[in-house]
């Protein structure tokens, strides 16, 4: 009885760290295909042209929030292969929007910025992840941040306020990086109940897309209070 106890709670471990694995590994592996095809991108004068010259570009940013919705809401109908699919297409999609930082930012200021965004991200992350504190109270109120982030960046279309975009950046900046601790404990929470099955390695998938966005959306924010312009 007890070596059988013993084997489900080793089975259980098993499932959970495949599970908080695929989620952080999902992630790492769009944040290279964002990289990759960002620089790519940049480097290519028709391709710049093409997007940035005729509002290309806004097309494909509009097909990145229908993307994101459209694996939010169907993630429990699709296949696994059709998540993959939209995730990593997402992946390449972003990247291409994100290459105008290269266009507009310097080579070393992007660099450093970005590892900056990653060890914030990390640390953060690893807080969710260890400590015991309930962070999932944090998260409708982080959401209101988010809400709150839109409306001000809509608005600053059209009033065109530097202080209104710096205070944007440094809210988005705080707001992003409680949503990483408060995703990362989420996504602890949710791999205690993972057993290996198709429907939690779409979950792992999911996961990797909020932590994505916490790491793109604090990284661009970061970007604009700290980035050098070219």
């Amino acid at each position: 009885m007890e070596e059988t106890r013993v084997s489900v709670e080793r089975v259980n471990a098993q499932a959970k760290q495949k599970f908080l694995t695929g989620v952080y590994g999902w992630m790492f592996l769009a944040l290279v295909v964002s990289a990759a095809t960002a620089f790519f991108t940049a480097s290519n004068t028709s391709m710049v042209k093409l997007l940035f010259s005729n509002g290309f570009i806004m097309i494909l940013a509009l097909g990145e929030i229908a993307l994101v919705w459209w694996l939010s809401a169907s993630i429990r109908k699709i296949s696994m292969q059709s998540a993959v699919i939209g995730f990593i297409t997402y992946s390449v999609l972003n990247g291409i929007t994100l290459s105008s930082i290269l266009l507009y930012y310097t080579g070393a200021s992007v660099a450093s910025v970005f590892i900056t965004c990653a060890a914030m991200f990390g640390i953060m992350s690893l807080y969710g992840l260890t400590t015991k504190s309930n962070l999932m109270s944090a998260g409708r109120y982080l959401m209101m941040g988010v809400i709150g982030i839109i409306i001000a960046s809509l608005l600053n279309i059209f009033i065109r306020s530097n202080t209104l975009d710096w205070l944007v950046s440094v809210v988005t900046v705080v707001v992003f990086t409680g949503l990483t601790a408060y995703d990362s404990q989420k996504m602890l929470a949710v791999s205690r109940r993972a057993d290996g099955s198709e429907m939690f390695k779409k979950a792992a998938i999911i996961g990797a897309l909020e932590l994505y966005l916490d790491f793109i959306n604090m990284f661009l924010a970061l970007l604009r209070l700290f980035g050098r312009r070219k």
